[in-house]
């Protein structure tokens, strides 16, 4: 089984994309042939300062291996370091319908909310297609949001293959329904792009502060809650700990729990979460030669199964 996830050096990782992408990828590691990447082609879409992305792309490889990511088990590597992808994404745009992208909620989402609009953030999906099809994948384990994208995918795959020959495994997406969407502390869906992330790595003061900036209700403590499960506190506690989330939803809708001691016990199981994450992190970052050596590794693996694929494409297409 060939897996294949990636994730964009756009900001700085939080709990949506470890509890989304990251800690189900890492997962997966472990049953079968898994292909990770950072997507810096994808970034480019969002941010426009060169620096920052360099910067970005050390930060979330430093992340992933720090939470788990064992390079032995994977090819771990930068999406632009294998440029076979975008020569399939323009294969591929020429057979994907415009209609087709036009229905993707995210672009419309991003749209809808005025951010600025360019042909990146259009095509998006057939970079993402590119993406998956490049390494003949099974599994692609996403968030809900994404999930469409990968049906895309298998909608562009199923048009090649029936264009110009049986070329393109057919993917499917695979979605932890319980952590699919992770809520920031405004209530809407975690995103940098709306400023409202908890991150996994982080200053400690700044970081407690964010979580007890969590707007609550103007219920007293002894007030029973009855819809303690609408709690963002209780819903983020619950994606970290189930078992404590739990045990603080029945005290909260018992009543007696102030909601201050709640984010409070929301911070310590967050901060506790990540402490060994955090130390292996800090060893990481003091031996950066080793983590570019993984990434250049994984480059020249995936490089070599990329270009396998490319030339099925070009045959099937006729390019040679």
């Amino acid at each position: 089984m060939r897996i294949l996830s990636g994730i964009q050096p756009s900001g700085t990782l939080h709990l949506g994309n470890y509890f989304g992408m990251m800690r189900p990828a890492i997962e997966l590691q472990e049953k079968g042939d898994a292909f990770y990447f950072i997507a810096d082609y994808h970034s480019m879409t969002s941010l426009f300062d060169p620096a920052e992305r360099r910067q970005n792309s050390l930060n979330v490889a430093l992340d992933f291996l720090a939470c788990g990511l064992d390079p032995q088990r994977t090819v771990f590597f930068r999406q632009s370091d294998v440029p076979e992808v975008t020569e399939l994404s323009w294969i591929l745009s020429t057979l994907t319908p415009m209609s087709l992208l036009e229905k993707c909620h995210s672009f419309k989402d991003k749209t809808a909310k005025g951010f600025p609009v360019n042909h990146g953030l259009f095509a998006y999906p057939v970079l993402m297609a590119a993406d998956i099809l490049l390494y003949d994948s099974n599994v692609v384990p996403v968030g809900q949001d994404q999930k469409q994208h990968v049906e895309v995918t298998r909608d562009i795959a199923i048009k090649f293959n029936e264009a110009y020959g049986e070329t393109f495994v057919i993917p499917e997406p695979q979605i932890r329904g319980e952590t699919a969407k992770v809520p920031g502390i405004d209530g809407e869906k975690m995103s940098k792009s709306y400023g409202n992330t908890i991150e996994i790595f982080g200053e400690e003061k700044a970081l407690r502060k964010k979580v007890m900036s969590i707007k609550m209700d103007s219920r007293l403590p002894a007030e029973p809650k009855p819809d303690a499960e609408q709690n963002l506190a209780i819903q983020l506690l619950r994606v970290i700990d189930a078992g404590a989330g739990r045990e603080y939803e029945e005290k909260l809708r018992a009543g007696g729990l102030g909601y201050g001691d709640l984010k409070k016990k929301l911070f310590e199981v967050y901060w506790e979460h990540f402490a060994g994450a955090r130390a292996k992190r800090a060893e990481l970052a003091a031996n950066l030669d080793y983590v570019q050596g993984v990434l250049r590794e994984g480059a020249a693996k995936a490089h070599a199964v990329a270009g396998k694929v490319l030339q099925r494409a070009r045959k099937a297409s006729g390019l040679e």
